[in-house]
């Protein structure tokens, strides 16, 4: 009884000891670390019995691959920090009676910066201002006809966010010189310019880090009435494959907006197929369907014409005309459709000589044979039957010794064996000549040959 009692004491004792995990002492959660140094992350924790330590970054555990990570009895040791490090850690200790997290929040900064910390939990460093979207900015000098529009873009980030500032000739824009256009954040817009917009723009863009600028320069004409002009290459020779896709391109300038039509030259040998043409000179043109007439920031005018699905029709010569109300002005462009690489397969079928069932055409050569076979051999056998001459005996050949009318019937006799055709028989001429020899004693010898032919 006594030792049970003490064994039961043992482990009450031992789990009114047990408690979950709790920190020990105060950390701080925001830490910092500079680019290419060590910093050590500490997970004071304590219970009992000894919680299980894990460590996330950003949600993810971190394990023993992540080679510059180090795990330490009481936190996590990060050598040789990098700019990918910073984020947000936690620290959790888990027993079987609870759990607890020490976050931390990493701020990575370079080797010659000044952190500025804007509160408790957010560590900025100044970045110099740089501009967002350079392909935007390209073109710096812009010349724009009267009453049209234009747009100065210079948009720009850095830390902390700069601030923009709009100057012409160098000196502050003012509401009046912004006319009827608007100034956002980023972006200068210029509506119904007139002769006096003319001049230098120039954004200034800074904060504490330093400060950048950009120039445009912009040249407001005053429009003339005159007819449109096509300007550029376009619209330019083309080849497309057959079953491509392509489009020719129009650029317009006009004072006014214009009508632009696309027309295409119709062969001599192709005006029957189409309903209603144009003539042009000595030519005729078919009308095309056109699209929409875009208006550019430059003051002139686009329209596509697109050609899908191509085909050799489609090849030719395109015409793409500007109208105003001054006049006109066009010009030529022409279109080659490949040939179709898909050359289709024909089948070509051998002529068949005769229409008859193929065990005709194998029974007649057969039955030839067949017949030519059993003569040989008729006459083979006649010629083995035939006596020696002698002088007692006529000196008639053997083979005349056969009556002509019976070789014929045995004739007929073996062309009825053969199932053939009537019509395909066989015919057999038959030639006999007849010689005769006198010889010094008085004898006269006559001599009958029988020629065969099928």
């Amino acid at each position: 009884l006594l030792l049970r009692a003490g064994i039961c004491t043992f482990y009450t004792n031992t789990f009114l000891n047990w408690r979950p995990p709790r920190v020990s002492h105060k950390v701080t959660h925001r830490q910092s670390a500079r680019l290419g140094s060590g910093i050590k992350l500490p997970c004071p924790v304590e219970g009992d019995p000894p919680p299980l330590i894990m460590w996330t970054k950003d949600g993810r555990n971190i394990h023993s691959g992540w080679v510059r990570f180090r795990f330490l009895r009481m936190g996590l040791k990060i050598k040789e920090v990098e700019a990918d490090d910073a984020g947000t850690y936690i620290c959790k200790a888990t027993n079987g009676f609870g759990s607890v997290n020490i976050n931390y929040t990493l701020i990575v900064i370079g080797k010659s910066e000044i952190c500025l910390f804007i509160d408790y939990t957010i560590c900025v460093c100044p970045v110099r201002p740089r501009f967002s979207e350079p392909t935007k900015m390209r073109k710096r000098v812009i010349a724009r006809p009267v009453g049209s529009s234009v747009r100065l873009k210079c948009a720009a980030s850095g830390t902390p966010p700069p601030d923009i500032e709009w100057l012409k000739d160098d000196l502050p824009l003012s509401d009046h010189e912004v006319g009827e256009g608007r100034q956002k954040k980023w972006t200068l817009s210029l509506r119904n310019l007139s002769p006096e917009q003319s001049g230098r723009y120039t954004c200034r863009v800074s904060n504490r880090a330093g400060e950048i600028n950009a120039t445009y320069k912009l040249e407001v004409i005053e429009r003339t009435n005159s007819k449109p002009i096509l300007t550029g290459t376009h619209p330019v020779n083309t080849t497309v494959d057959y079953g491509g896709t392509t489009s020719l391109q129009c650029k317009v300038r006009s004072d006014v907006k214009p009508v632009i039509q696309w027309l295409k030259r119709v062969e001599s040998n192709e005006e029957s197929r189409y309903n209603s043409t144009i003539e042009v000179g000595d030519h005729r043109f078919m009308v095309l369907p056109t699209g929409e007439v875009w208006s550019r920031p430059d003051g002139s005018y686009l329209n596509k014409l697109l050609i899908s699905r191509a085909k050799e029709e489609d090849a030719g010569m395109y015409i793409c005309l500007g109208a105003n109300t001054m006049g006109y002005s066009f010009r030529s462009a022409f279109l080659t459709v490949l040939p179709d690489s898909k050359v289709p397969i024909t089948t070509v079928f051998s002529a068949t000589p005769t229409s008859l069932p193929w065990p005709v055409v194998i029974g007649i050569p057969a039955g030839i044979v067949f017949i030519f076979g059993t003569v040989l051999l008729w006459f083979c056998q006649s010629r083995k039957h035939c006596p020696p001459p002698t002088s007692t005996h006529p000196t008639k050949d053997c083979i005349t010794s056969r009556n002509y009318e019976e070789y014929l019937s045995q004739q007929q006799l073996l062309l009825s064996q053969a199932a053939l055709p009537p019509k395909l028989y066989p015919k057999i001429y038959t030639d006999i000549h007849t010689h005769t020899h006198s010889h010094v004693e008085g004898k006269v010898h006559q001599h009958q040959h029988i020629h065969f032919q099928c």
